[in-house]
């Protein structure tokens, strides 16, 4: 029971490498899914398997083991492996949810003040133009999505460089991409193996924004030159206070993304379907053994109660 728990907790250190290698492989979208898909199942199974071990430390205490009216002893490794297991499992969920509150708290504060600043200017449409000198640009989730935009933006392109901009952030809102992004930051506060596989489903969305950019507008190059251009201008500013999950066309690893969209497009590789194959097998092995060591730690639950076993 406590290896098969141990697994959940090994795998996700496997998943960042898989990860980088899907965004090359696989179209943005696509790999978007996998993988927010893939670390959604990793990081829970990692929680269940903690959740399990901790129990197992608790049930070891006499006081805990007659409350669950236990007629005979939990059945489990020694104590110098389970009780040094539960503890640090302790401490990991405690470390996660605290690191988790916290974040949470701080995004949803930035997230109130940029819906306040944004519905209180005009707008137009979809379009939000807050005054300021700092070039600065976002999709803003909610009802009614928005696009924000500071005038400082607007002044350091020009008329099509902005229709780029503007495409790029609705791609943003209407991919639901800030879903993406606040699973991802969920994932990472429960498995710190999984904390690289965040900047990878960003890029992943940034990515996914710049191919529908470069789909409405048509010009790949004008694509790549606005996306460059909204990120010198924005590289000296100081970055405003809108929260993590609202997307950004200024963020990631721009001269990567330029990079793709010069490049010519290229079918699918042939190395594909492995990696999807490989981030699925991440996932079905970390949620088939801590679900198969779950049960066996209800199952030994059962018998040191007496119950007999089916």
């Amino acid at each position: 029971m406590t290896a098969l728990l141990l697994i959940p907790l090994l795998v996700p250190f496997a998943v960042p490498a898989a990860a980088r290698r899907c965004l090359d492989r696989l179209t943005p979208v696509a790999a978007l899914w996998a993988l927010t898909l893939t670390v959604l199942v990793v990081a829970g199974s990692s929680v269940a398997a903690l959740g399990a071990l901790v129990l197992t430390g608790l049930l070891k205490l006499p006081f805990l083991a007659g409350l669950g009216d236990f007629v005979r002893p939990l059945r489990t490794p020694s104590d110098l492996v389970v009780l040094p297991l539960a503890t640090a499992a302790t401490g990991l969920l405690t470390l996660g949810a605290g690191t988790l509150v916290r974040s949470a708290l701080r995004q949803l504060r930035a997230f109130r003040a940029a819906r306040t600043e944004a519905d209180g200017r005009p707008a137009a449409g979809d379009l939000c133009v807050i005054e300021s000198p700092h070039p600065d640009a976002y999709a803003l989730p909610g009802r009614p999505h928005r696009i924000v935009v500071t005038t400082g933006m607007l002044r350091s392109l020009g008329a099509d460089e902005r229709e780029v901009l503007f495409a790029h952030e609705r791609a943003h809102n209407a991919g639901g991409h800030h879903r993406f992004l606040v699973l991802a930051e969920l994932a990472a506060h429960c498995h710190p193996g999984l904390r690289p596989v965040r900047a990878v489903i960003a890029l992943a969305a940034e990515r996914a924004a710049d191919e529908a950019a470069a789909a409405v507008v048509g010009d790949r190059r004008l694509t790549a030159r606005a996306i460059a251009r909204a990120a010198l201008a924005t590289s000296s500013a100081a970055r405003s206070g809108r929260p993590d999950f609202a997307p950004a066309a200024t963020t990631g690893p721009v001269p990567q993304r330029v990079a793709a969209l010069l490049a010519a497009p290229r079918p699918p590789r042939r190395a594909a379907p492995w990696i999807a194959l490989l981030l699925a097998a991440c996932a079905t092995a970390s949620a088939g053994t801590a679900a198969t060591g779950v049960l066996a730690f209800h199952h030994e639950v059962e018998v040191a109660q007496g119950e007999e076993p089916r």
